[in-house]
């Protein structure tokens, strides 16, 4: 199992003190949360891929070569790629070409998105949202496997005789996610293809993301790709990590009163009872994450929000390393023992090119 951390990239004010980073803080500070993620023992970094203010994170396969390159283990993901307005034959390229440069260590998670304005930027319309992602990926499935694709949709020009360069490394496509809050229909795209479903459940309660997984699992064993209970899943997460419970409670609330995504809306106590989010101690951090698998099953990764709302890269520096001390440690121990042998891990090149 495969544990590790997403970011959004906002720019968001630190409530206690006023002070806003600038966009150059938050992209070299994104860096330096990858390469501690890795120094404690996380296995993947992933993030968001944004077009408007206050997010940073527009040109993610930037942002994970050069973390690549300042790094030697850690995967690289992405929590969001736009699948709906980015174009397949760019999304083909660009990740094939992040796939060479990190030497196999790297996937990606397909998207929507969380922003309507994006569509008409990049010339789409947002109620086609989900027929872009259906023809937008059969056209990449195909670029990454065909070495010479004649191709025909609805939402781009023809190909004809047409080559994505360069090709996956060692002829094996990276792994894909199909990330969703709420549509069942990409939950059913990614049981079709047989890739990974990743719920990132932080604003739903546990009955939702029950639902959403059980219905992945049943369409991918209908289509022939393993058992229900073989079929990859990941989970979102979010969690704020001190020694003392109340001191997290005390110490995070004014920040998740001010966050973009949930600040001025139900409380703090209201939020982490009924959605994944935990605030307090390493074990409580444990208990709440082990218990995911009671609604998902056994899955394959565990990825947590820990840099937004405005906290300081100290303070997430401090998260991590709590993180990887303390509550992951325990986790991977829990899981496994908790694991069937038949249940696959989590993929990775090395495991994809030797399945091959």
């Amino acid at each position: 199992m495969q544990f590790g951390i997403f970011t959004v990239g906002d720019v968001t004010p630190d409530p206690t003190t006023g002070r806003t980073p600038t966009e150059h803080e938050r992209i070299k500070n994104t860096i330096a949360i990858a390469q501690r993620a890795e120094e404690v023992g996380l296995d993947v970094f992933a993030t968001g891929q944004h077009h408007n203010p206050p997010f940073v994170p527009s040109a993610p396969t930037t942002t994970l070569a050069y973390i690549a390159a300042r790094t030697e283990r850690i995967i690289l993901s992405t929590s969001t790629t736009l699948i709906t307005t980015t174009d397949p034959v760019r999304i083909a390229e660009d990740y094939a070409t992040l796939q060479h440069l990190s030497d196999g260590r790297m996937d990606l998670m397909m998207g929507r998105g969380n922003t309507g304005p994006v569509y008409p930027w990049f010339g789409k319309d947002i109620r086609d949202g989900i027929p872009l992602a259906i023809e937008n990926y059969a056209l990449l499935h195909r670029l990454w496997r065909e070495e010479v694709v004649d191709w025909e949709g609805k939402y781009r020009t023809p190909l004809q005789g047409f080559t994505a360069t360069p090709r996956p490394l060692d002829g094996v496509p990276p792994f894909v996610w199909h990330g969703s809050i709420r549509s069942p229909e990409i939950a059913e795209q990614a049981a079709y293809y047989g890739d990974g479903f990743f719920a990132n459940h932080i604003f739903w309660p546990e009955s939702h993301t029950a639902q959403m997984v059980q219905l992945y699992r049943r369409r991918f064993e209908h289509y022939g790709h393993g058992t229900a209970d073989q079929a990859i899943v990941g989970l979102g997460g979010q969690a704020f990590i001190r020694k003392n419970s109340q001191d997290a409670v005390a110490e995070f609330r004014p920040y998740f009163d001010n966050a973009p995504a949930y600040g001025h809306g139900p409380s703090l106590e209201e939020f982490t009872d009924q959605t994944p989010l935990t605030v307090g101690s390493p074990q409580q951090v444990i208990e709440k994450t082990l218990a995911f698998r009671d609604y998902a099953g056994d899955y394959q990764r565990q990825l947590f929000l820990m840099d937004h709302a405005g906290l300081p890269l100290t303070t997430v520096l401090e998260q991590l390393d709590l993180l990887g001390e303390e509550v992951v440690p325990v986790l991977r121990r829990e899981f496994a023992a908790l694991r069937p042998a038949h249940v696959p891990d989590a993929p990775t090149h090395r495991s994809l090119v030797d399945a091959r």
